[in-house]
């Protein structure tokens, strides 16, 4: 399968196979059908520690994007290629979900399509052109997948988010 997920949590249960096709529809509707795709979800910990790392930043983020793509050659007798991995985190996307006044889901959609994105070269930080561009193709992508089921097991318990 070409979306590969690791969930790293304990107070939230994904539904497998609903996240794996929510995945699969994102890459469809990019572009990247055929990509493979890492996606993990953690805690604000992990989190933490890889935006330090990465990117040096000593505090949590809601979604990182971690670029794979590997060059294609003729010779190449792979026909999938490695896109990346998306790491978002729970528990922000818990916070976010509920100062935006949406469903966890949805948050977690909005991370998911904006973390394929930047896959793809996508950057919002490069300017307000690029900005604009990124935000009208996260729009078209989120109107086409269009109502997204619920793919949680239980309610979100913000107590023990922080794994």
């Amino acid at each position: 399968m070409p979306v590969s997920l690791q969930v790293r949590v304990r107070s939230i249960r994904f539904g497998r196979q609903s996240v794996l096709r929510l995945a699969q529809a994102v890459l469809d509707l990019i572009g990247e059908s055929s990509a493979d795709l890492g996606l993990s979800f953690v805690g604000d910990r992990r989190m933490r520690s890889l935006n330090h790392r990465f990117r040096g930043k000593d505090r949590s983020t809601d979604v990182l994007a971690f670029a794979l793509r590997e060059a294609r050659t003729p010779l190449s007798r792979v026909s999938r290629q490695v896109l990346g991995d998306i790491v978002i985190s729970v528990p922000t996307a818990l916070r976010q979900a509920k100062e935006g006044r949406r469903s966890f889901e949805e948050e977690i959609v909005a991370l998911l399509i904006h973390g394929a994105l930047h896959l793809c070269g996508y950057d919002h930080e490069r300017g307000h052109a690029e900005s604009r561009r990124m935000r009208r193709k996260e729009r078209t992508v989120r109107l086409a997948l269009g109502r997204i089921r619920c793919f949680t097991g239980r309610r979100p318990d913000l107590r023990n988010s922080s794994e």
